[in-house]
C-alpha cells in the first residue's frame, strides 16, 4: 500500500511569475513523477490558450454556487471578482492514491487549506522587488492600467503574509526557482511520515541480526 500524498499549495502576488513556475514544473514531469496538478473551478472567463478541465473547470456563477451549498469545496475564495474553488473530492482521491497535489491559490485560500490541513506545505513566491513586479505585470500586456494598480495594491498586503508559509522562492531567476520547487517537492517525499512504512519494513530486515 502506498503512503498518503502530500498537498502542497503555492501562492504569490499576482505577476510573481507563479504561473510560469507552476507550468515549467509540469512541463519536466517525467523528472517530478506522481504530482498531479489541483485544476480548480472559476467563475472567470477563459484567458487565451486555456483549456477547461487542465488549466480550470469554468463554470458559471450559478453552478459555482450549487457546488459550494453542496461543500464541495475545500477552500474558496473571491478574487478580483471571480470565485475560485478547490475540489475536496479531487483532492483527497489523489491523496489517498499515493500521488502528491499542487495548488495554485491564493494566500486567502492557502490560510484555509491550512487551517483544514495543517500537514499541508506552503510555498510562498516573492518577486526581487516592488518595482520588478509592476514592470512585469506591465509587461504582460494582460490588464488595464486600473487593474494592474489594484493588483499591486492587493500585492502589498498579500506579501506580510510571507511568514506563514514554510517556504520563500525569491524569482529573480526562473531557473533556479523552478530548482528550488522541484527541491521542496523532493523534499516533502523524504519527511517521515512519507516513508515510515518503509522505514518499518526495513527495520524488520534487521531483527536477530545480532550474532551474524
Amino acid at each position: 500500500m502506498s503512503s498518503r500524498g502530500s498537498l502542497i499549495v503555492i501562492s504569490a502576488p499576482s505577476g510573481s511569475g507563479k504561473s510560469t513556475l507552476v507550468r515549467g514544473l509540469f512541463e519536466k514531469l517525467l523528472e517530478t513523477p506522481g504530482l498531479v496538478f489541483s485544476v480548480s473551478h472559476t467563475t472567470r472567463k477563459p484567458r487565451a490558450g486555456e483549456v477547461h478541465g487542465k488549466d480550470y473547470y469554468f463554470v458559471s456563477e450559478k453552478e459555482f454556487r450549487e457546488l459550494l451549498e453542496a461543500d464541495r469545496f475545500l477552500e474558496y475564495a473571491e478574487v478580483y471578482g471571480n470565485w475560485y474553488g478547490t475540489s475536496r473530492l479531487e483532492v483527497q482521491s489523489h491523496l489517498e492514491a499515493g500521488r502528491d497535489v499542487l495548488l495554485d491559490i491564493d494566500v486567502q485560500g492557502a490560510m484555509s487549506v491550512k487551517g483544514a490541513m495543517p500537514e499541508a506545505i506552503l510555498i510562498f513566491v516573492l518577486p526581487p522587488s516592488f518595482e520588478v513586479l509592476h514592470e512585469r505585470l506591465l509587461n504582460r500586456g494582460l490588464d488595464a492600467p486600473e487593474v494592474i494598480e489594484k493588483r499591486l495594491r492587493i500585492a502589498r498586503e498579500e506579501v506580510g503574509f510571507y511568514c506563514k508559509y514554510d517556504y520563500i522562492i525569491i524569482n529573480q531567476d526562473i531557473e533556479q526557482s523552478l530548482f528550488e520547487l522541484k527541491s521542496i517537492i523532493s523534499a516533502a517525499r523524504c519527511m517521515v511520515s512519507r516513508r515510515r512504512e518503509q522505514a518499518e519494513a526495513i527495520l524488520k530486515t534487521f531483527i536477530g541480526k545480532e550474532n551474524e
